[in-house]
């Protein structure tokens, strides 16, 4: 008897996942992750990950280690301090690749970087193009990264970078001023404040960087290849959970870990981050979660070599494999 289309689709769904990798029994293997920055929803795929046992449930004792002001995850990492470690943005990639470190990047859980410049509301400023000529307050590890491109798209100058010391109170007195951050965090904490600000998502005018990376020492792909395979997928999964099931117990992790954090700060993060479609949208929505592809690597490194950020004989693929992430791995684990 012919089985409905819906059960063929469950029966296959089963297939797969029950085909995702579990190491041998036996001791688990430890991993140690960190973070790129304090704990936050901005990680809550990892978090919930592990609060669900889903690392565990594939053979993992996985430690996260938060970041923050002063910790450097790829140094660290380069360093073999950690095995793993989250990468903002595909400079870090890159850097690393320039620099020769023994890293490489193996998933992407965000399809789009999460950076923006936001303003208050103001009729002379209606997109990027408008921004050109007027002060701007950006981050140091921005201005030789993030600055150059939008300087070369816009025609933006240095002599508009104002520092930016990720305090917003400047921003709040000022009128006149815009700011970079992240559209899941600083336009929250404006409005907390009463200013409601215009918001410019950079991945939605043209910036390709992927985001939320893991990376791990080529070493310890080499050695516990099975390992990272299940740390990859175990985290997609916690994404996945993270976006579309209750987020609580990955919450209490977070809080546990910043305390200075509070439920409201989180939610507007995970809503955001559902609302722009950061981790589910672009490739991610017919290729699975954490997806990265050759064609987007190669566009995006020309683009900042062409920018003179990088040497013209640096080679992507020295620091990227695809294997775990580029034939839909992830839409096995989607709901």
């Amino acid at each position: 008897m012919r089985q409905p289309a819906k059960s063929i689709a469950r029966l296959l769904s089963l297939c797969a996942l029950a085909a995702l990798t579990s190491l041998p029994a036996g001791a688990a293997e430890k991993f140690v992750f960190m973070t790129d920055w304090v704990a936050q929803a901005e990680q809550g795929g990892f978090y919930q990950a592990l609060a669900e046992g889903l690392y565990a449930k594939r053979g993992l004792e996985v430690e996260i280690r938060p970041g923050g002001t002063g910790m450097d995850p790829q140094k660290l990492l380069a360093a073999g301090s950690i095995d793993g470690a989250m990468g903002s943005s595909g400079f870090f990639t890159l850097n690393l690749i320039d620099v020769g470190a023994p890293v490489v990047t193996v998933a992407a859980l965000f399809q789009k970087d999460p950076t923006i410049l936001m303003s208050h509301p103001r009729s002379d400023v209606t997109s990027l193009v408008d921004m050109k000529g007027k002060p701007i307050h950006i981050g140091d590890p921005s201005v030789n990264t993030m600055w150059r491109w939008l300087a070369s798209r816009y025609g933006y100058s240095d002599s508009q970078i104002r520092k930016y010391s990720f305090n917003i109170a400047p921003f709040l007195v000022d009128k006149s001023a815009i700011q970079q951050g992240y559209v899941t965090s600083e336009p929250f904490t404006a409005e907390k404040a009463g200013v409601k600000p215009q918001v410019f998502l950079l991945a939605d005018n043209g910036f390709a960087s992927y985001s939320a990376m893991i990376m791990v020492r080529k070493d310890v792909l080499a050695k516990r290849e099975a390992v990272v395979k299940a740390f990859v997928e175990a985290s997609i999964e916690g994404w996945y959970h993270f976006l579309t099931r209750d987020p609580a117990a990955a919450y209490a992790l977070i809080k546990k870990q910043n305390p200075d954090i509070d439920d409201a700060t989180l939610a507007n993060a995970r809503q955001k981050i559902i609302e722009y479609g950061l981790v589910t949208g672009g490739d991610a929505a017919t290729q699975g979660v954490g997806y990265m592809s050759a064609e987007r690597w190669q566009a995006f490194t020309k683009e900042m070599k062409d920018l003179g950020i990088y040497p013209q004989n640096l080679d992507w693929q020295q620091g990227v494999d695809l294997r775990f992430v580029d034939k839909g791995q992830g839409l096995a684990l989607k709901p």
